[in-house]
Parts: C-alpha cells; structure tokens; sequence
C-alpha cells in the first residue's frame, strides 16, 4: 500500500491553479458584493457625492478595466473578486494592483462614463480642450513624460494616448480627495483642462444623465486559461528579440560560469525593472515583463556572471538596455531594427 503524504502548500495551490485554469469565468459565479471591491464602491460613491454628482455607473465584471465606447457602465477585472483569482493574476502579470491603485482605475473609469452618460464629447468646448474624439487610438504611442499639457494619473502618461483617455485621467485627478489640483498643476498646460471639469461637473450636479442603461453588459469570457493564453505576449516578444541582444548582454554583463549569476540577479530584480522601464516609455507592462523574461532566459542560457564592478552597476546597465528596448518598441513597433 502506497504511503500517504500531505501536499505542501505549494502542491496544493499548483493542483488548485489547474483547476480553475480549466473552468469557465462565469462558472465561477463571481460576484463584487461581499468582497473588497464592494468597499471601493462605496468609497468611489461617497467621493462623486463630495462633488455634488448623484449620477452611478453601473459596473460589471469584464476580462480588464474598461468602459465601452458610449456606454456608461464600467467594467471591472474578474480577478479581483476572488482571492484565488488574485494570486493567480500576480503569477502571470506581476502587477496586481492594490486598494490604492484600484480607486485609481476606479475613477478613470468614472471618467468615461460621466463622459458618455452626457455626451460631453460632442460639445465644441469639450473638442477645444481635450482635442478630436475621433483621433484613432494606438496600443503603443509615443508618450513624452514631461509634458506639462496632461496630468499624471495611471502609470505610463495614458492622458496622452487619446482625448478620450486625456478627459477620463483630467476627471481622476480632479475627483481624487486631496489632489490640490489647483497649486499642482498651476502654469500647466493641464490646468484648463481640469477647471473644464470643475465647471462641467458644476453644470451636471444632480441632473439626470443623457444616456443611461437598464443593466451593464453580459461578457462571454471564455475558460481563466483561455484569458490569460490571449494576453500572453512570450512568444511574439521572444521572436522579434531572438538572439539579437546577446552581444549587448554580453558587454553588460561578465564572462560565462556555471553559476548562471547574471540570469539569478535579474530575475530577482525584474519586477521593480519592469515597473519602472513601462513607467517612463509608455510600454505596456505585459510587453516589457515580456521582453524581460526572455533576456532573463538568455542570460540563463549563455550562462553569464555578474559584472565585476557590482550589482549597482548591473542595475544601471540593465534598466537602461530594457529602456532603449522598450523605446523602440513604442516608436516603431520593433525592439530590434536590423
């Protein structure tokens, strides 16, 4: 008879991952009340009541952050209503936000659905301040992070990705208790835009919305594997990459070992690199974990050491190699131009 051993932890959780791997999102039966995501809820309500606005959006649970073009509802990730779903989502994206973030995702979204639930895109004052809603929009574009003409709101300057998203990040700031709007942005560029806010929002108060729904929408998600196979970026990073860079890993790095010293140091150190590099480019972060992972991998495979001058130095030479990477990635869809 086979002696009986009780799984670790570890085993436990890897056979529980499998089987939610394998399940249907809606066979989950997720649900936001109950969980912390009814506590940012209720705050996001009391800072739209601070500000005079009676208007809710529906909200929902979709695949990511979201708010269908003209539609004032907001969708929010499904993996923040489990626990399970949590620790899962930090696995795969190394990113999962906290309370604090979640209440800045929260009133961007807010943002697009005061937009749309007033149709205050087709005003002309609104075309004036923020620019043509009609401008297409662009995955990876070209952020310039000290403009003074957008505020600072989600990492990676999304105000400048389209007008659309320059409102939604304007109206973030200027709900976000505390933001002394005024003195922080007093000589910007966005300045003007958030006194548009101030007086549009003055303007909606308690009226009724223009546009409004019955029920937010009902998504067809599909099985949790399937979710994050459609967000992997691996391969598509990994093949334009190849084996390019490992001359330039070689000068950054110091001679082969059998101790694979260089591959272990960053893959401890990636995820505050990865931060910080989608941070300053623009880059998404799932494209630049992508791109970080791999180089990882050749480094593990040409067996590089550390540099003799330290970490520090390793530091600098990493971050600044990720960076020109990911700066190409965004100017011209390549990291590599050969």
């Amino acid at each position: 008879m086979p002696e009986f051993r009780e799984q670790t932890p570890r085993e436990g959780w890897e056979s529980e991952k499998l089987a939610v791997l394998s399940k249907k999102i809606q066979e989950l039966q997720l649900r936001i009340e109950g969980t912390p995501l009814e506590s940012a809820m209720k705050k996001l309500s009391d800072e739209l009541d601070a500000k005079g606005l009676a208007f809710r959006p529906k909200v929902y649970l979709s695949d990511e952050w979201g708010c269908p073009e003209g539609v004032p509802v907001i969708g929010i990730p499904f993996y923040l209503a489990d626990e399970r779903l949590k620790r899962l989502e930090d696995e795969f994206s190394e990113d999962l936000e906290d309370d604090r973030l979640t209440m800045m995702y929260l009133r961007h979204e807010a943002g697009h659905a005061f937009n749309y639930a007033y149709r205050l895109y087709e005003t002309e004052e609104w075309h004036l301040v923020f620019g043509p809603y009609s401008r297409p929009y662009v995955e990876d574009f070209q952020a310039n992070p000290f403009s003074k003409k957008f505020v600072k709101h989600i990492g990676g300057w999304y105000a400048q990705k389209h007008p659309d998203e320059d409102f939604a990040e304007t109206f973030a700031v200027w709900l976000t208790p505390g933001s002394e709007w005024r003195e922080k942005y007093k000589g910007h560029g966005a300045l003007p835009k958030l006194e548009f806010v101030d007086r549009a929002m003055a303007a909606i108060g308690r009226t009724p919305p223009a546009v409004d729904v019955d029920a937010p929408p009902q998504e067809e998600l599909g099985t949790v594997k399937e979710h994050y196979e459609s967000r992997d970026e691996h391969d598509r990073v990994a093949a334009q990459i190849a084996g390019y860079a490992d001359g330039d890993l070689r000068e950054l790095f110091g001679p082969e070992n059998e101790a694979d010293g260089a591959a272990s140091w960053a893959d401890a150190n990636h995820r505050r690199i990865v931060k910080q590099v989608a941070y300053w480019t623009g880059a998404r972060q799932a494209v630049v974990l992508a791109m970080a992972k791999h180089l990882i991998e050749r480094l593990k495979g040409m067996k590089l050491s550390m540099p003799a001058s330290g970490e520090v130095e390793a530091l600098v030479r990493f971050t600044a190699m990720m960076t020109a990477l990911a700066s190409n990635w965004v100017r011209s869809g390549k990291f590599i131009e050969l």
